[in-house]
C-alpha cells in the first residue's frame, strides 16, 4: 500500500493543511493534538529512519484546535548520509494530501549575547553555508526557486503577535546552516557572526528549500540550547543539547501549539 493510501486508511476524513517538522525541544507539541493517529515512519515508504537521539520517527495526524495537521516527529539530517534531500518524499506526500504550509522547528546555538539558552527565535532568513541543495539533479525551470521571503513574513507576524499575547519573548534572526555532525569551531562561529547570523544549527535549510520548491509557505522557529563555540565555557555535546531542549520543551511546545492553532 502506498504511503498516501495508508495515511488515508488511518484517518479517512482527515484533510491536513499544515505540515509540522519537530526538532529537538519541540516534541511536546504532540501532547496538544486531539483525535491523534500515529503512524511509524517504518510503515511509510519514502519516510526517513532518523539515527539521531531525540527524533522518534513517527507521523502524527490530528488537530491543533480546529486546524488539521500532519506532524513529523523526526527528520533526516544531511550529516547522517551526506545527502541533503532526505525529506523530499515526505514533504511531497504531505503537499499532495493538501498541506499548504510547513512549520519547522529546530534546536540551535546562539550567536548573540542577549539571546541565551532557553530562548526562542523566529527565523527570518538563512545562510546556506555548505552551499548544498536538495534540488540538485532535478530538471526543468521550476528548480530555480526564488528564496526571497523564504520565511513567510505574514506567518512570522502572526507568530510574533501570539508570543506577545502570551507574554513570551520571541527573538527574530538569521539562521546559519552548518552540515555537521561536528559542532562549529570558535573561528567558524566568528565567521557566521560577521556574515550576519544570529543562530547556528544542522537542519531546516534543506527542508525550507524543498518546501519553497513545492510552493509551501514556511514558518520556522529555533529553540536555543547553547551559545556558539568560544562564546562561553560550556561544553558542547548532543547530550547537552537534549538536556537543554527537554528543560524548555513544555514552554516552547505550548507557544507553538497556540501559533499553529490560530493560523489564518
Amino acid at each position: 500500500m502506498s504511503p498516501l493510501s495508508l495515511m488515508k486508511q488511518h484517518a479517512p476524513d482527515w484533510a491536513p493543511r499544515i505540515a509540522v517538522v519537530l526538532g529537538s525541544g519541540w516534541g511536546g507539541l504532540t501532547k496538544h493534538l486531539s483525535n491523534a493517529v500515529q503512524i511509524p515512519y517504518a510503515e511509510l515508504d519514502g519516510f526517513p529512519q532518523p539515527t539521531v537521539a531525540g527524533h522518534d520517527a513517527t507521523l502524527w495526524l490530528g488537530n491543533l484546535g480546529a486546524q488539521p495537521v500532519a506532524v513529523m516527529s523526526g527528520r533526516k539530517h544531511g550529516y547522517e548520509t551526506g545527502a541533503v534531500d532526505g525529506m523530499a518524499k515526505p514533504l511531497k506526500m504531505l503537499q499532495q494530501l493538501g498541506c499548504h504550509t510547513l512549520v519547522q522547528t529546530n534546536a540551535a546555538g546562539s550567536l548573540r549575547a542577549d539571546m541565551p539558552p532557553q530562548s526562542l527565535m523566529l527565523i527570518t532568513d538563512h545562510l546556506n553555508l555548505p552551499q548544498r541543495s536538495p534540488l540538485v539533479g532535478l530538471t526543468g525551470n521550476d528548480r530555480f526557486v526564488s528564496m526571497v521571503d523564504a520565511y513567510d513574513s505574514e506567518l512570522n507576524s502572526h507568530a510574533a503577535l501570539i508570543a506577545k499575547g502570551q507574554g513570551a519573548t520571541l527573538f527574530e534572526g538569521v539562521y546559519a546552516w552548518f552540515l555537521g555532525p561536528q559542532f562549529e569551531t570558535p573561528a567558524e562561529i566568528r565567521m557566521a557572526q560577521r556574515l550576519g547570523a544570529d543562530a547556528v544549527g544542522m537542519s531546516t535549510v534543506p527542508e525550507t528549500i524543498l518546501a519553497r520548491h513545492l510552493g509551501l509557505r514556511v514558518l520556522a522557529l529555533s529553540f536555543i540550547t547553547n551559545f556558539g563555540a568560544g562564546m562561553s565555557a560550556e561544553h558542547l555535546s548532543h547530550a547537552h543539547t537534549l538536556s537543554q531542549a527537554k528543560e524548555g520543551s513544555e514552554r516552547a511546545s505550548q507557544l507553538l501549539a497556540e501559533i499553529i492553532a490560530t493560523l489564518p
